[in-house]
């Protein structure tokens, strides 16, 4: 079976660790609303993204790839973001909205996503495929 370098574990607890100092500063210093420029870019940039990842995840698995599961993981990470961004930068009016999808549509297939990407690596650990 195929490990991770030796090097890995350390360098993203390290990362990982000082990160801590940079989220605190921010949570002290960001104001808590904003005017943006290229907001609509960054929303649908993101949103092709998502596509782009769940379309790659359907044609490797439909091909019968391994990667398909590390695809798979990827949209699951991509469509939580989504959720938390969705309701977390939604307004009044738009919150019950983006509530609703989040938890009967982006949570769920994150879900599912996961549940496929921990299936397809079961299986390559058990064929010793990697």
């Amino acid at each position: 079976m195929n490990r991770p370098p030796r090097w890995m574990a350390p360098l993203f607890a390290v990362l990982g660790a000082g990160t801590v100092p940079w989220t605190v500063y921010l949570s002290l210093t960001l104001p808590d609303h904003a005017r943006t420029h290229n907001y609509r870019l960054a929303w649908v940039g993101f949103d092709v993204m998502l596509i782009l990842a769940m379309l790659l995840t359907a044609f490797l698995a439909w091909r019968g790839r391994p990667l398909a599961g590390q695809a798979a993981g990827c949209t699951a990470t991509m469509l939580i973001v989504d959720a938390w961004f969705d309701v977390t930068t939604s307004g009044r009016h738009d919150l019950s909205l983006a509530i609703l999808l989040a938890v009967l549509a982006e949570l769920p297939l994150a879900g599912l996503c996961a549940w496929i990407a921990l299936l397809v690596q079961r299986q390559k650990s058990a064929t010793g495929a990697g």
